[in-house]
């Protein structure tokens, strides 16, 4: 299992991925790591996340994960799933103790200098800024960044095609998170590949 610097440096895109249907899993995530997107984040927010996390685990080259976990319940679930790694929207210490106990890489979400605080203290310096562009942005993560000059970031929330190379460019940021690479629905798995291939350009 790698670990969750590994997993973010792998793209500079996460796809931030919501599936109502577990049928559209498999060929979203086909569609997405052919586009060279191979980190994949289902979200908990509905009812097929799960078995839809079991079914990307067949696409050969993609790395599945499990997003909006909020507590130690979902964090199980999840892992019985078969997620290789765990997104949480923020951070408390006891999910954040589970996860390091279960041994699996995980990105909690942080929002200002205390956050980052209480996962510097738990040994975490990998984080989720969110949700980035109502946080504060771009100026918001360079304030924080500069005491915390060992964390690094993956941006996620209000993340476009048209602001992404910008986060990119500041070097605490590894990668950011993103839902338009993945528009709910059944996929068009051709357009889908196309908006990956253009997302992996976006880190010069």
């Amino acid at each position: 299992m790698s670990d969750i610097d590994t997993i973010m440096r792998t793209a500079p895109v996460i796809p931030v991925i919501v599936i109502d249907e577990v049928e559209h899993a498999v060929p979203l995530a086909e569609a997405l790591v052919a586009g060279g997107l191979r980190v994949l984040e289902v979200t908990l927010r509905t009812q097929a996340a799960l078995p839809a996390i079991r079914a990307m685990k067949s696409v050969p080259g993609a790395i599945v994960g499990a997003g909006t976990v909020t507590n130690e319940n979902e964090l199980q679930q999840a892992i019985d799933a078969g997620s290789e790694f765990i997104v949480s929207p923020g951070l408390t210490e006891t999910l954040g103790r589970a996860a390091i106990r279960h041994g699996i890489p995980f990105l909690p979400g942080i929002a200002n200098a205390g956050d980052i605080m209480r996962g510097l203290d738990l040994g975490l310096t990998r984080f989720k800024f969110f949700p980035a562009m109502a946080a504060g942005g771009l100026p918001a993560l360079k304030a924080l960044a500069a005491p915390f000059w060992s964390v690094r970031f993956c941006p996620t929330g209000g993340i476009t095609t048209e602001n992404a190379a910008e986060w990119l460019a500041f070097d605490p940021v590894l990668c950011v998170g993103g839902s338009w690479v993945a528009p709910k629905g059944a996929p068009d798995k051709a357009a889908i590949e196309a908006m990956a291939r253009d997302a992996m350009t976006l880190r010069a």
